[in-house]
């Protein structure tokens, strides 16, 4: 039986059409599509986009809706880092309210699955997860949400890390974390065997942030790449960040860029200013899954963010310097598509059987959306309506 029906629609900028749901999928797609008593939504001959990927953010740390807090901590990572573990505690911040103010901005523009890291360390324990868990719980009809076991403060340097790391993929992270092996921990190879044992052991994903820069950065993904391949994880590894990927050594780059593919690495990248970045359109030129994302957002170490999954599209489509519409095109598909295959999201998409993920956007094509950022018409989720003209139909407290 047909649940809702969106009619006028026209599916990634294609000729108009209707859409039946039933059962929390697209049930079918045509003209003149019957009600039968279903819940209907005229569409207005707006685009309409699967539904948006945000696969990599911080929900534990959001600071959104709390006091400002001025930032004055230096713009290393060390820093950022140990600023952080030390704030957190002073203001008090809640992983289960900032990670629901963060999740219900992001379903009113369109977001629909949502990956995040979340710090697992020796100071707060599994806070940050308990309180993201609960998050996943209370909106899990709304918006799917993966959380990476994230020992941003380090492993090897900081003892008992391991045993927490261990700990919370037993109690349901999903995904196992790391980060910088040489830069903050000063130990690759264990940095990296603790990570993958942990993956194998447990059966989970790899999620490793690697901000190392070049030569450095290159390093550390050959021990990633022989590692997925001993362990047969391809399809299972992302490496996020990989800003050595955005060294001027053109052929060099290249030859790993074919590897990472051969290996079934997978990368992300949220287009930042101001560092090297992967080349995208090499990335996927050559056949790499590609996923982008918000990063921290409004946090103690970032002041900016909206949770705009669209507006990544137009970021990464600008630090990449993108202009020709097929090229943008290919940025928003990084943020719908990618998200998806990186975050190994079953039957997303636009096609009859498909979930009914769907997001509906005013413009006359794909770039025109990315370049106006229009607001989100109608959001629908598993063929609930979750978001109408820009707000959420869920609240955060």
């Amino acid at each position: 039986m047909t649940d809702l029906v969106i009619r006028n629609v026209r599916p990634l900028g294609k000729a108009a059409t209707d859409i039946a749901v039933a059962g929390g999928r697209i049930a079918a797609m045509g003209t003149n599509l019957p009600a039968n008593g279903a819940l209907v939504e005229d569409g207005g001959g707006a685009l309409l986009l699967p539904g948006l990927i945000e696969a990599h953010t911080h929900l534990d740390k959001t600071l959104l809706g709390m006091d400002w807090v001025e930032n004055v901590v230096a713009s290393d990572i060390r820093s950022k880092i140990d600023n952080e573990r030390e704030m957190k505690g002073v203001l008090g911040l809640d992983p289960a309210l900032q990670s629901a103010r963060q999740v219900v901005m992001s379903i009113a523009r369109g977001t629909t699955a949502i990956r995040s890291h979340v710090d697992i360390d020796t100071t707060y324990g599994l806070a940050g997860l308990e309180g993201v868990a609960a998050t996943r719980e209370r909106y899990a009809d709304v918006i799917d949400l993966q959380i990476v076991a994230f020992p941003q403060s380090g492993m090897m340097i900081r003892k008992g890390t391991v045993e927490l790391m261990d700990e919370a993929l037993r109690q349901g992270a999903d995904i196992v974390g790391g980060l910088d092996p040489c830069a903050i921990d000063f130990d690759p190879k264990g940095h990296l065997d603790v990570v993958f044992d942990l993956a194998v052991r447990h059966g989970k994903p790899i999620d490793i942030h690697l901000h190392e820069p070049g030569e450095l950065g290159l390093f550390t993904f050959g021990m990633i790449l022989e590692r997925t391949r001993a362990h047969g994880l391809a399809g299972k590894v992302t490496v996020s960040h990989a800003f050595s990927l955005g060294m001027n050594d053109y052929l060099r780059v290249g030859r790993l860029l074919d590897e990472i593919a051969g290996a079934g690495v997978m990368l992300m990248s949220t287009g930042p200013a101001g560092v090297p970045v992967p080349p995208l359109i090499r990335a996927l030129d050559a056949g790499i899954a590609f996923c982008s994302g918000t990063d921290g957002m409004r946090d103690l170490w970032n002041p900016y963010g909206n949770a705009d999954m669209l507006q990544r599209a137009q970021i990464l489509a600008d630090r990449n310097n993108l202009s020709r519409d097929a090229e943008v095109e290919r940025a928003l598909d990084v943020c719908t598509f990618g998200g998806a295959a990186v975050m190994g999201l079953p039957d997303y998409g636009l096609k009859v059987g498909d979930f009914a993920d769907l997001v509906l956007v005013e413009g006359r094509t794909l770039t025109e959306a990315v370049v106006t950022l229009p607001q989100r018409k109608l959001v629908v989720k598993r063929g609930r309506v979750v978001a109408r003209d820009g707000e959420a139909l869920v609240e955060a407290a």
